[in-house]
Parts: C-alpha cells; sequence; structure tokens
C-alpha cells in the first residue's frame, strides 16, 4: 500500500477538488460570486498564518524577494481574481460539472504561456493531447439543434467564462513558477524555512492579491452589504470554510505532496480526474441527467490530459 501513497494521494485530491467543486456551486448561488470569493480568499489567509506560525514560528512568509512578490500578486490578480470569478460564475450558469470539464484545458494554457513567457517548446504529443481534451468536451457540450447541424447545449456566456477560468488558471500556474523561481534558496536556508514551504508562502501573496481584487470588485458592484450578510449566514458561512479548506488549502497541500511520492505526470493525470467522479454527486445534488455522452466525454478529456503529462 505505502509503495503507492502518492497515486492514493493524488486520487484524494481530485475528490477533494470535486468537494471545492460542488461546494462552490451551491456557495456561489447562495451568497453570491464576488461574496464568496472575499470570504475564501480572507479564510486561505488565516489559514496560511497559521500554517507559517506553526512552521516557522512567524506568522508572515520570510525571505521573499520583491521581485518574487510582484510575480506573485500579479498571478493572484489572474489566477484567482479573474480566474476564479469566471469560474464562480460558470458554476452559477451551466453547473459545477461542466465548469470542472472545461478546466481540463488549463494545461493547454499553461503550455502556450510558458511557450511564450519561458521558450518551453511544446511536443507533437502535447498538440495530440489537447486535441483529444478539445474532442472530449465537444463530444459532452454539443449536440444536434433545431436548425444546425451542431449546436452548443450550453449558455454561451457560461461557456466564455468557463474556457476564461481554464484559460487564467493555466496562465496564473506559469507566473507563479516564475515566481517561485525567484527564491533565494540561500537565503530561505539561512532563515529555517524548509524549501516545501515555497509554494504556500507563493499562494499566500496570491491570496493577498485576490482579496485586494474581490473586495474593489463587490465594493464597486453591490457595495459591502452583501458581505455583512454573508457574516450573518451560518450555512453560507459553513460552505465557505469548507470550500477553502478542500480548496486551496488541503487540495494545494496535498498535490504538492503528491509529486514527492509519484512521477509528476501520474500525479496530474490521477488529479485530473475530477470531471469524471463529479457526474455522481452532480446527479445525486443538483439533479443533473448523466447521459453516455457526457461520460463519454469526460473519459477522452481526462485521457487528452493524461497524453499531456505523460507524453
Amino acid at each position: 500500500m505505502m509503495a503507492y501513497i502518492g497515486e492514493l494521494i493524488s486520487i484524494g485530491v481530485a475528490f477533494s477538488w470535486t468537494a471545492t467543486a460542488l461546494l462552490s456551486e451551491y456557495g456561489s448561488k447562495r451568497l453570491g460570486n464576488l461574496t464568496l470569493n472575499v470570504l475564501r480568499m480572507a479564510l486561505a489567509l488565516v489559514f496560511s498564518l497559521v500554517l507559517f506560525g506553526v512552521v516557522t514560528g512567524s506568522p508572515l512568509p520570510t525571505a521573499v524577494p520583491l521581485d518574487a512578490c510582484g510575480w506573485m500578486l500579479l498571478s493572484g490578480l489572474v489566477g484567482y481574481v479573474i480566474g476564479d470569478f469566471c469560474l464562480f460564475q460558470c458554476y452559477i450558469i451551466i453547473g459545477s460539472r461542466y465548469g470542472q470539464l472545461f478546466m481540463t484545458l488549463a494545461p493547454l494554457s499553461a503550455a502556450l504561456m510558458a511557450w511564450v513567457t519561458l521558450g518551453q517548446q511544446m511536443t507533437a504529443m502535447s498538440i495530440v493531447a489537447m486535441l483529444v481534451t478539445l474532442l472530449g468536451i465537444g463530444i459532452s457540450v454539443l449536440g444536434r439543434g433545431e436548425h444546425h447541424k451542431v449546436s452548443l447545449k450550453l449558455p454561451l456566456h457560461g461557456v466564455l467564462y468557463a474556457i476564461g477560468a481554464a484559460m487564467c488558471q493555466g496562465i496564473g500556474l506559469v507566473l507563479s513558477k516564475i515566481g517561485m523561481d525567484h527564491y533565494n534558496l540561500t537565503a530561505l536556508a539561512e532563515t529555517g524555512v524548509p524549501e516545501w514551504m515555497i509554494p504556500f508562502s507563493a499562494n499566500f501573496y496570491r491570496c493577498v492579491a485576490g482579496i485586494i481584487g474581490f473586495t474593489l470588485l463587490l465594493y464597486v458592484r453591490e457595495g459591502i452589504a452583501p458581505l455583512r450578510e454573508a457574516l450573518h449566514d451560518r450555512k453560507g458561512l459553513t460552505v465557505a470554510t469548507a470550500t477553502t479548506v478542500f480548496g486551496p488549502f488541503v487540495g494545494v497541500g496535498f498535490s504538492l505532496m503528491a509529486v514527492q511520492f509519484t512521477a509528476a505526470g501520474i500525479a496530474s493525470t490521477l488529479m485530473a480526474m475530477t470531471p469524471i467522479i463529479i457526474l455522481l454527486p452532480s446527479y445525486w445534488l443538483f439533479h443533473e441527467k448523466i447521459t453516455w455522452r457526457a461520460f463519454l466525454g469526460a473519459v477522452i478529456s481526462v485521457v487528452g490530459v493524461s497524453l499531456f503529462f505523460l507524453g
């Protein structure tokens, strides 16, 4: 059993992200997209401060270069503020099941961004993987219309939000990598901070950008009243807390742990199974009909992601 600990952790992460997607759909509909995200960012910051305090003795990240901080703030703006806004909005419009299906496009976005900014070459297998992923999504969301041989079964603006979320997640990931590459490992070692804390330190600054961005958006669009109401909504706060724990806190932490015990490609592929795992919970919780076409499309998309990482 211990020989497969990395694989087991990866599967656990896929279930964790499935819970995040389902809770986020419910929470967005109950509290509103922006209000839920302000609460998530605030809670993620609190959890991060506790983690830093326990591990390093200081509640704030230490030995962080200014340029790394800048890259992480930019990553938070793209990945959290724009990306999660689009993701939660698509949950409201097309549901978390289809939203997670479109998130399989994130590796495509990351590969394109890495090619442009880091000069990383895209292999023929990567291109095949992207085409297979797109095929799977197409099978799930396209059908025969009344006046056209092919038509979109989902609201177009929901699909655009989902594509925007996937693109921003991929771009934000690459921006995070650029930022983490600016960390000085020697300086970290001198302060006694373990190297595995770098992603959590980076995510702290991403959350800072997230809470500033979402708070400004909430204030401009709706005012502070929805946030005040949410703070008195016990069920809403419970959902927001659970979403934060399963998502940016436990999900990120265990995804990093998984790649310590198994190959990154295997871990990434197993963690990308969310579009398949989410089918049954979506049926039970939101009564979304599962068709063979939807199931086949989800499987093909996950196969596409596996080709991307394993190729």
